[in-house]
């Protein structure tokens, strides 16, 4: 098993129709007051967001939800509940909320309550079905799981997980938010009759075979109440609604019923004790008449858009302003920093607006250090900025903000790619800081680039290259292609070919990140050709180096090797050791492919020897990992056991538990050839823990593959049948199909140990099909040899004969039983 390759930019340290009978419910209108904490992914199992006060006039609809989600009722088919003609404000979210909450009460969902912000109504900041999945999938592994980037292997891993919390800790509740089509839910439903899943949504999600609740308005007396509730929460005392009946019913009538625009009339009356509810109610009929349509041609609407005009009108002259520049921020979530930037106000006097902001419900808090704001107070307050004496300070305002956005993000950037020994910013005080701060930041920095690539090139390009990296590492690949695709139509634009190559470069390592190696290939040679046209021999070398690790991925071996080769000497000459040494590691990695293991041995114990003298722990112990692969391609097995074991220490001294893993791996695998199998299971076993821990299912199921060869080695079968049974059912969830040829080859011989021969035969059999279909020869010829030893043991020998001229004909003799390296 192969480290994983490094990029010589980023080498650094590594810290619906629901299947089955799943239930979905989604409920209508999108009154987004009780928030996640920030951007689209859920941080952990339970993180619903807060609900405070009382539930007024949806008692029926609560119900409803509850028995819907209730657990012990196997027999629901999947359920929807959704928004009648889209409309917005009517309460959804707050309702699906208390609902999710009581159900959380009665005990019904110990494996998890998570909820995830899908802004399907944001025109740029949408979440895809892939983003939430792999948000999810973070949700369930652990934030830095190694995750498969193919969609498919996503949702089978995401299903296993579901299904494994279910059997472990129980069901789990899934809320939705805020999703704007069917498309952006069906990917994320789990199978089964245990979870339940809630979405919300403007539109009604008919093509979901679901139960289907339209949310309306409030009747007109609960409306009435709910402006009571809020002014008596805040000062019992209040003697309006009691003294002044017919006015309450006329303001809840003229906030058209819906619970967003009577939440914002309550808010006005709260600041105002003093003012009678007949006053507002005319002036809110004034309002009515005046004001144009803005977002549809229905009365609420218009009622929404007049409750935001008083809210408005209200605000002090420095309020109103950064009401209106919040607008401006690439989505509905700013940080306390960020509307500092755009306002030029210190964070120190930006605060307290954005609190008087949330109190008025212009704006709502979601975390200490971040607040949030409703679509359509979002659009209201971008056609406020849009005002011809606004749009001034509205430009000044976004460079401010994309400048904070690149500035810091090239902060954090540099902690990423630091070096032991090199100066870092004091923006952030370490490493860990810097990620979380980009982390939190990532849905506002992706789509900063979307907006600023035609107007403001130089900052999404400037951007783009400070996200490489997080992106990368953090594997939100989709993100990544996305930002690079805008920089490199920025940069063709403006003719800037060193930008061109450099978003090449990005975009490259990209798509081999998700496996679309043909384009990275292309993609790659462009961008070498680029920089050596321009006479840029250290970004050529860069570029090389990423030709050739997609290279390797199609197998095209002796072109990888010359190309890292080519990389290697650009940066030997150059002086530049670091990316000289990434070089030899990719290049050891290409020698091993073609069994040239004395050429690689040579090359990583250089690449070692250079990590050492920079004191780059995090590259020797890579390099080490891969030197050790290559000792064992020689037989020199004590040399290579040292190795992993320095290997796996380096990765637990740095808390990467990914790379501690695949030496664990590779270290249990040398074990086995000096025959010292119960250390190799134990490692096999700690391999093993560590994938299932980080959700890692690929890793998880190399490690039981080599788990169950080495309980073969001390003739424990019956436990080496169970270890390669479950890396067979992992291989075929995730559609490895040549790990499931290796896994079918090695349960035969476990079998075959305890004479069940006639399986075993079976599995021979199926393993050399599998083999055979995908043009593997060697492989195919091992499982027709172990085919041939289980047909003997039944004295088929006719058979036997056939399979040895089988194998024969390839040339080779295949060992019985053996570890297996699967790449």
């Amino acid at each position: 098993m192969t480290a994983d390759d490094e990029d010589v930019s980023a080498r650094i340290e590594q810290h619906a129709e629901a299947s089955g009978d799943a239930t979905v419910n989604q409920v209508a209108g999108d009154q987004n007051i009780y928030l996640p904490g920030r951007g689209p992914a859920p941080k952990a199992l339970h993180s619903l967001p807060a609900v405070h006060g009382a539930l007024i006039g949806r008692d029926l609809e609560v119900q409803e939800l509850l028995d819907l989600l209730d657990p012990g009722n196997q027999g629901r088919s999947a359920v929807v509940v959704s928004a009648v003609a889209g409309l917005p404000g009517v309460g959804k979210t707050t309702l699906a909320m208390h609902a999710a909450h009581r159900a959380a009460d009665r005990g019904w969902f110990p494996g998890g309550r998570i909820f995830l912000d899908l802004r399907g109504y944001d025109p740029v900041g949408q979440v895809t079905a892939g983003q939430a999945l792999a948000a999810l999938l973070r949700a369930l592994c652990g934030a830095d799981a190694d995750l498969p980037v193919d969609p498919e292997e996503q949702a089978g891993l995401y299903r296993s997980q579901m299904a494994k919390l279910a059997s472990t800790r129980g069901p789990v509740l899934l809320v939705l938010d805020s999703a704007s089509s069917a498309a952006q839910v069906e990917p994320l439903l789990p199978g089964g009759r245990t979870h339940r899943v809630m979405v919300t949504s403007r539109h009604t999600l008919a093509s979901l075979p679901a139960t289907l609740i339209d949310l309306t308005v409030l009747k007109a007396t609960d409306a009435a109440d709910m402006i009571k509730e809020s002014l008596v929460s805040a000062n019992r005392n209040d003697p309006r609604p009691v003294r002044e009946p017919d006015a309450l019913a006329m303001l809840a009538e003229r906030c058209g019923l819906l619970p967003l625009a009577l939440q914002i009339t309550a808010a006005n009356l709260k600041t105002d004790p003093e003012r009678p509810l007949a006053d507002l109610a005319e002036e809110l009929k004034d309002e009515q008449a005046r004001l144009a349509l803005s977002y549809s041609d229905d009365e609420q609407t218009l009622a929404i858009r007049a409750s935001f005009e008083l809210s408005y009108r209200r605000l002090p002259q420095e309020q109103a302003r950064l009401f209106r520049l919040l607008a401006l921020n690439p989505t509905a979530q700013v940080s306390l920093d960020a509307a500092a930037a755009l306002a030029a106000v210190p964070a120190a006097q930006t605060r307290p607006l954005l609190v008087k902001l949330a109190q008025a419900h212009l704006i709502e808090p979601a975390g200490a250090q971040w607040w949030r704001m409703h679509d359509l107070m979002r659009l209201y307050a971008k056609q406020l900025a849009d005002r011809p004496a606004c749009l001034d300070d509205q430009e000044e305002a976004f460079d401010r903000l994309l400048e904070y956005y690149r500035a810091t993000a090239d902060a954090a950037d540099d902690h990423l790619r630091a070096l032991p020994g090199d100066q870092v910013p004091d923006r952030f005080p370490d490493r860990t800081a810097a990620l979380a701060w980009l982390d939190g930041e990532r849905p506002n920095l992706v789509t900063a680039v979307a907006l600023a690539a035609t107007a403001r090139p130089r900052a999404a390009m400037s951007l783009t290259e400070c996200l490489a990296v997080f992106l990368n590492q953090r594997r939100h690949f989709d993100d990544a292609i996305t930002t690079a695709q805008h920089a490199l139509t920025a940069a063709r634009e403006l003719g800037d070919r060193h930008n061109e190559g450099t978003a090449l470069n990005n975009l490259g390592i990209a798509l081999r990140k998700v496996r679309r190696f043909e384009e990275a290939i292309d993609t790659h040679t462009q961008a070498a050709t680029t920089f050596r046209e321009l006479g840029d021999r250290h970004s050529e070398g860069t570029a090389l180096n990423s030709l050739g690790n997609a290279l390797r991925k199609v197998r095209r071996f002796e072109e990888a090797i010359d190309t890292h080769t080519q990389a290697a000497t650009t940066f030997r000459e150059l002086g530049d050791r670091h990316n000289e040494g990434t070089a030899l590691n990719s290049l050891g990695n290409a020698l091993q492919e073609v069994r040239r293991f004395e050429e690689a041995i040579d090359t990583h114990t250089q690449d070692l020897a250079i990590c050492r003298e920079l004191g780059d722990r995090h590259s020797e112990g890579t390099a080490l990992n891969n030197l050790g692969n290559a000792l064992g391609g020689v037989r020199r097995f004590e040399e290579a056991i040292d190795t992993h074991t320095q290997a796996a220490g380096i990765a637990r001294e740095l808390g990467d538990r990914h790379n501690e893993g695949t030496a664990l791996n590779n270290l249990g695998i040398a074990l086995q050839e000096v025959r010292r199998f119960e250390e190799a299971i134990d490692t096999h076993t700690q391999a093993a823990g560590i994938a299932r821990e980080l959700g890692d299912r690929h890793n998880e199921g190399q490690a039981l593959n080599n788990l169950g060869n080495a309980l073969g080695g001390v003739r424990r079968f019956e436990e080496a049948i169970h270890a390669h049974t479950q890396d067979l059912a992992i291989c075929r969830e995730l559609g490895d199909r040549h790990s499931e040829g290796t896994a079918l080859n090695n349960l035969g011989n476990a079998l075959g140990g305890v004479r069940r021969f006639e399986e075993a035969i079976d599995t021979h059999t199926q393993a050399a099909t599998t083999f055979r279909e995908l043009g593997d020869r060697h492989s195919e010829g091992q499982a027709l040899n172990n085919l041939g030893n289980a047909l003997q043991e039944v004295r088929r020998f006719g058979r036997v004969r056939n399979m040895w001229r089988a194998v024969m004909g390839g040339g080779r003799v295949y060992r019985k039983r053996g570890p297996s390296r699967r790449q």
